[in-house]
């Protein structure tokens, strides 16, 4: 006897090893992005790449700014406490043609310690740290000492034993912004003071204090 199967019209079956039908007409899985796809995907990781270097270039002027300034001063305060600790007078030296600044120590290259610290023989021989940089676009613009602004060369400013220094202003700058920020050294006390802007005191003179 003859047993006749019946095939349903519509898609052909096909069986798999394991002798399940499968049906050889569904769609095939999608397998990668279309090219639209990636356009887009390349067009928001370009949005997000300008959006974060505009960003970077609103900041970075201004933390190169902080950043010198609170290295600065953390340097000016360190140079107050190495003339207090030592009991021996200390210097700060700024160059303001090179918008850069080190310490002056009281000792000698090779060892030893300069008692005359107004020969200029011994300036040869004194033990200096090295140059300390700004930061880029940031000027060692002046300093106000002694009545006087200074706007190029060399000033050299003390720390002594008891604590005080040479009364005096640093103005720091960034003249491509148009900032600037003043640290105040004072002289009675050796101590600091912050400005934002540019500030300058005139000397105490005597009739002040009648």
């Amino acid at each position: 006897m003859v047993h006749l199967t019946h095939q349903p019209t519509g898609q052909p079956h096909s069986t798999s090893p394991t002798g399940v039908a499968e049906d050889t007409g569904r769609c095939l899985r999608r397998g990668g992005f279309t090219l639209v796809e990636l356009m887009v995907v390349m067009a928001i990781m370009g949005l997000v790449v300008t959006t974060v270097s505009v960003s970077m270039e609103a900041i970075l002027p201004g933390e190169r700014l902080n950043t010198s300034i609170r290295e600065l001063a953390a340097d000016l305060m360190q140079v107050r406490t190495e003339a207090i600790s030592r009991s021996m007078e200390f210097r700060m030296e700024y160059d303001l043609d090179g918008d850069r600044y080190r310490i002056a120590t009281p000792y000698r290259i090779g060892g030893g310690r300069i008692v005359t610290t107004d020969d200029p023989g011994d300036e040869e021989l004194r033990f200096y740290s090295p140059w300390t940089p700004m930061r880029d676009g940031v000027a060692l613009a002046s300093v106000y000492t002694g009545g006087e602004i200074h706007e190029a060369g060399r000033v050299v400013v003390r720390f002594d034993a008891l604590g005080s220094a040479t009364d005096h202003l640093v103005i720091v700058s960034q003249p491509a912004y148009g900032n600037a920020f003043t640290i105040e050294v004072l002289g009675l006390t050796g101590l600091i003071r912050m400005h934002d802007g540019i500030v300058i005191r005139k000397p105490a003179r005597d009739e002040d204090f009648d």
